[in-house]
């Protein structure tokens, strides 16, 4: 039997969205151990002067508790 949490995490970055997950997870893994998967709740897009300017996803990521 397992126990797992779901923790929500924002992220960014200047290139896209899939830049934003990666460096999501990534930062999320280094603090949270036996990451399983991750649901994008949320996208947004700052724009500047009629251009996108940075990325934003709102993720909520599953993981798996230690016994």
């Amino acid at each position: 039997m397992s126990v797992a949490k779901v923790t929500e995490i924002s992220s960014t970055s200047e290139k896209s969205f899939d830049d934003a997950v990666h460096q999501g997870i990534s930062r999320a893994s280094k603090t949270l151990k036996n990451i399983r998967s991750a649901w994008i709740k949320e996208q947004r897009i700052d724009v500047v002067e009629g251009r996108p300017k940075l990325y934003q996803v709102n993720m909520k990521v599953t993981f798996v508790l230690n016994d």
